[in-house]
């Protein structure tokens, strides 16, 4: 079930309850509880608190009769902005400082299908206006426009697989603005143009810690390539336009990197438990060849990537996985593989030492 700010819930599995002060994607959302605190919640395991719908219809009611008698004064349309949230509630971005475009599908096991949400990061200490046009018939058409608070995402819009076309090319500028400034920034004026087939390849989809999950990460501007307007080398007239710049998607992360523990080090997991979320319907046979691809693809990864030693865990069992990769492991030149310390692993995996040949 999906929620929104402002909506009173009880909590499923345990007494009490709260308000939702935000929603952080489509899974997560912030609860300031009874007591006053704030905390991150999965929507599962929430449910709608209807104790107070009656009286809460009944004021919205005699808002609805106000709002008909008294025509507001300012017919400009302010942003809808509940749909701000912090962009990591569970520890620090590790991507480097700037502006990014998202596309985040709804079901992470399933990236191919599905609805996917158009995220805003703004990955800098500083508030922005945004500003976003996208390519619609061969014109520009404005799309949305408002403001995110320093190290906040904003969800511009749930997209369905049909929509992807009218999300790939367009335009967005985004204003910079402190109270005290030590700098002023140019706008950024950065050119939309995503390729469409990267929205069909499962590699595309990469997992970074802007949202915790899985995306498409195209990035806007970062915070090192902005141009200050203090510098003289730099200035220009008043009625001169802004430096345009294009959007680029972030290169696919090593494959092997998503293990990494240490320079140039790696542990690797080959519990079917740790490939695949859900083993119905699988085979023996079948959970094994998607353990040996999965040791295959950390392996190459790691060789292309120049790492030094990779621990694969391949577990007890009966022995059939493991002989499987030291069989694999002799049809390279340059690897060593031995068991792993015992200490931090048992019996159940190996390390393998890859020789660089460096003349």
């Amino acid at each position: 079930m999906r929620f929104k700010t402002g909506d009173k819930v009880k909590f499923l599995n345990e007494t009490g309850g709260g308000t939702v002060t935000a929603v952080i994607d489509n899974k997560l959302v912030k609860v300031k509880t009874e007591e006053g605190f704030e905390i991150p919640v999965l929507s599962k395991d929430l449910i709608p608190d209807y104790r107070d719908r009656e009286k809460e219809e009944t004021m919205f009611s005699l808002q609805e009769k106000t709002a008909q008698k008294s025509p507001p004064k300012n017919q400009n349309i302010i942003p809808e902005t509940s749909n701000i949230s912090d962009i990591n509630p569970w520890g620090r971005a590790k991507e480097e400082e700037g502006f990014y475009l998202l596309f985040v599908p709804q079901d992470q096991q399933w990236v191919l299908t599905g609805d996917l949400d158009v995220l805003l990061i703004n990955h800098t200490p500083f508030d922005i206006l945004y500003n976003l046009f996208l390519e619609r018939r061969g014109k520009p058409e404005g799309i949305d426009y408002g403001s995110v608070p320093p190290e906040s995402k904003i969800v511009l819009a749930t997209i369905s697989r049909d929509e992807i076309d009218d999300w790939t090319k367009g335009i967005i500028q985004i204003m910079i603005h402190e109270t005290k400034p030590e700098k002023i920034f140019f706008p950024v004026h950065s050119v939309i143009d995503i390729r469409t087939g990267r929205f069909f390849k499962e590699g595309s989809y990469q997992t970074n810690t802007l949202n915790n999950e899985k995306a498409i990460v195209s990035v806007i501007a970062l915070r090192s390539t902005l141009r200050e307007t203090g510098d003289n080398t730099n200035q220009q007239k008043f009625d001169a336009g802004p430096e345009k710049t294009k959007t680029t998607v972030r290169r696919e992360i090593p494959f092997i990197d998503k293990f990494r523990t240490a320079p140039n080090e790696a542990i690797v997991d080959l519990h079917i438990g740790e490939i695949v979320d859900n083993i119905a319907g699988l085979e023996s046979h079948d959970m094994f060849q998607l353990q040996m691809d999965h040791f295959r693809k950390a392996l190459e990864s790691a060789i292309a990537e120049n790492y030094q030693k990779v621990t694969f865990i391949h577990g007890v069992g009966n022995g059939t996985l493991k002989n499987a990769i030291i069989r694999e492991l002799k049809e390279y030149e340059n690897l060593k593989g031995t068991m792993a310390s015992i200490t931090k692993f048992g019996v159940g995996a190996l390390d393998v030492t890859i020789v660089t040949n460096k003349n």
